[in-house]
């Protein structure tokens, strides 16, 4: 029996493309762990998509997921757009896919794992995201030191 997992993420740049930072939020059980990152030149729809990889890197074992995001972006993309981009030998229609290299990890991650992919209205007093928000924040801020 694979083991139930729920994670919240959230990604941000301040401004957009320039620093920016994600946060994700891990809960098991009775536990929760918390994960962040920055990067220097970034836009956020890479800290959004970094932030799910991350989380999805942290899992040990295959589980049954419930991902909650605020990027429409992220959620489209794995759940509707990402099969026709496959066929498509990693293209849209109109060219070049912008962050390739994530989507095709998320894809991989994605794999190992049951998720149902669940969109959360950002900024609205969510508990979970709202402090996805704050460590993704927190994290450009320890990057610009």
């Amino acid at each position: 029996m694979r083991a139930k997992v729920e994670i919240y993420t959230d990604g941000g740049c301040q401004p957009n493309p320039g620093t920016g930072g994600w946060g994700a939020i891990l809960r098991y059980r009775d536990k929760e762990r918390e994960l962040s990152g920055a990067e220097p030149n970034t836009t956020n729809n890479r800290m959004e998509l970094t932030a799910a990889v991350r989380a999805l890197e942290a899992l040990t074992r295959p589980c049954e997921v419930i991902m909650h995001t605020d990027s429409e972006y992220l959620r489209n993309g794995i759940t509707s757009w990402l099969p026709s981009w496959k066929r498509n030998g990693w293209k849209r229609k109109e060219g070049a896919l912008k962050n390739v290299d994530l989507w095709q990890r998320l894809d991989e991650l994605a794999s190992q794992h049951h998720i149902d992919w669940r969109w959360v209205k950002g900024h609205a007093g969510h508990e979970f995201n709202e402090r996805c928000d704050e460590l993704a924040t927190a994290a450009i801020a320890t990057l610009r030191g």
